[in-house]
């Protein structure tokens, strides 16, 4: 049985936006803080970014209206750059292991604001799929308390980046129309532009211009890497795959994601790989493939991460 070559580009698309915890890590054990690393990250990430929107708008593009750049602000805002801050702060407190499981529950948190603000019923298929999730986060929060041995540490990074997943998922949410009206790849382009600026800006009020200057060179490869490995290659690499297989089957390959992430954060981070982990990581994925899978369910578009 032959693996298509869709399936090939969305599996490594997946892994590669998989490392992002793990280079974030990295950056922390030689002295940056969340906010250093994501300005680096994304100031070396924006040439390229711009490269992609301009070559996004070769083919005849339309020009967007005032409203278009309004939504790509507003979204680039709180989908990329805030979502991105909050993910990198609860990175300072637990494993990139129920950093990457918490993320992966975006869909469920799409579903509920499909609930409450559109009337979507989610149905017994849907309730069971959020059961099965959050069952297995409770068990992955054990594993982490375990590893850690900090109840607040675990409970304040854990806030953290639910917190990012709630924002991601109001990004997918708003983000449906304008991926239809401009482009799954140039609407990425160009919101992770936003979010781009929007880390400058933060580092620059919060920081003196000398501190991105004092790391070690270590902290400067890893950035780039993120920049590269886990933000701009899988940005085009999802685009890509959308186009040849579809969302919703990239939406299912992308469960390999905290299967990757758990693997390499055992690999080079040394962080332990226990059975709650294991069933924790099973029931969240089944549920996320269960309410993925539903007609009803909004697909994952080019993902921020």
């Amino acid at each position: 049985m032959w693996i298509s070559a869709g399936a090939i580009v969305a599996f490594t698309a997946a892994v590669f936006f998989s490392t992002k915890a793990i280079f974030v890590k990295l950056t922390y054990l030689y002295g940056a803080d969340a906010i250093s690393a994501l300005a680096l990250r994304m100031i070396m990430a924006l040439p390229m970014l711009l490269v992609i929107a301009w070559y996004s708008t070769r083919q005849g593009a339309r020009p967007l209206t005032r409203a278009d750049w309004r939504a790509v602000f507003l979204l680039g805002f709180v989908g990329y750059y805030l979502s991105s801050l909050l993910d990198f702060m609860g990175l300072e407190y637990i494993t990139a292991s129920l950093e990457r499981l918490i993320l992966f529950l975006y869909p469920t948190i799409v579903a509920l604001i499909s609930w409450v603000l559109f009337k979507k019923s989610i149905g017994t298929k849907g309730i069971l799929a959020l059961a099965l999730s959050y069952i297995g986060i409770a068990i992955s929060f054990v594993r982490d308390l375990q590893h850690t041995g900090d109840v607040s540490a675990v409970l304040i990074g854990g806030g953290f980046v639910f917190a990012c997943t709630v924002s991601y998922a109001i990004y997918i949410v708003g983000s449906g129309e304008m991926v239809g009206r401009i482009g799954a790849l140039r609407f990425a382009a160009y919101a992770a532009s936003v979010s781009a600026i929007c880390c400058v800006i933060h580092f620059a009020l919060t920081r003196p211009l000398a501190t991105a200057f004092a790391f070690p060179p270590q902290v400067y490869g890893y950035c780039f890497a993120m920049a590269v490995v886990a933000t701009v290659l899988p940005v085009i690499l999802t685009a890509k795959a959308i186009q040849m297989i579809g969302a919703p089957k990239v939406a299912i390959i992308g469960a390999v994601g905290p299967v990757a992430t758990i693997v390499l954060a055992w690999w080079l981070l040394g962080e332990p790989i226990g059975w709650e982990q294991i069933v924790g990581a099973a029931l969240v994925m089944s549920g996320v493939l269960l309410i993925s899978v539903q007609p009803k369910a909004r697909p994952a578009v080019v993902p921020a991460d």
